[in-house]
């Protein structure tokens, strides 16, 4: 199903409004690169059906869409000779499924936060380090326990 309001639905005819270019579809997906972006390589993956949130994946797109990830991803990396490409998905602004693929390599443009605030580093006994906002304290683990029991719970469904 496609939405003919939709700018994502409208595919190919879309992308010099949206300003970018198409560079590779299957059946399902398609990956198109920006030409007006701060960082090489920044693409958008999105199934070629309408669908709102990554959570309306089902039958082969949620099949392929770890495949499918892959590839797109190991291309952005190496036709940009990055270490890695960060994946991001939003769900508010455009009402269909796009994932951002944004090649990075230190000092461009991109934050490499998740979380708002006064960044504090505290390095663990395994040798990781804890990145966590002076702002946003953690929540209280019991909280946090309870929470993966739920959602333990769902997927044993």
């Amino acid at each position: 199903m496609t939405i003919p309001e939709c700018p994502m639905c409208r595919s190919v005819a879309a992308d010099q409004e949206l300003e970018r270019v198409q560079v590779w579809e299957d059946r399902l997906w398609r990956l198109t690169v920006s030409l007006a972006s701060e960082v090489p390589g920044f693409a958008y993956l999105e199934p070629k059906r309408h669908i709102r949130f990554i959570t309306d994946l089902d039958g082969a797109e949620a099949a392929t869409f770890g495949a499918v990830m892959a590839r797109c991803t190991r291309a952005l990396k190496e036709a940009t000779d990055t270490d890695i490409v960060y994946v991001y998905i939003f769900g508010d602004g455009v009402p269909h499924l796009h994932v951002h693929l944004a090649p990075h390599r230190a000092g461009d443009a991109l934050n490499d936060q998740m979380i708002r605030g006064e960044i504090v580093e505290e390095k663990m006994p395994s040798g990781m380090t804890r990145i966590m906002s002076r702002e946003f304290p953690a929540l209280p683990v019991e909280q946090l326990r309870a929470l993966a029991e739920r959602i333990r719970s769902r997927l044993a469904r």
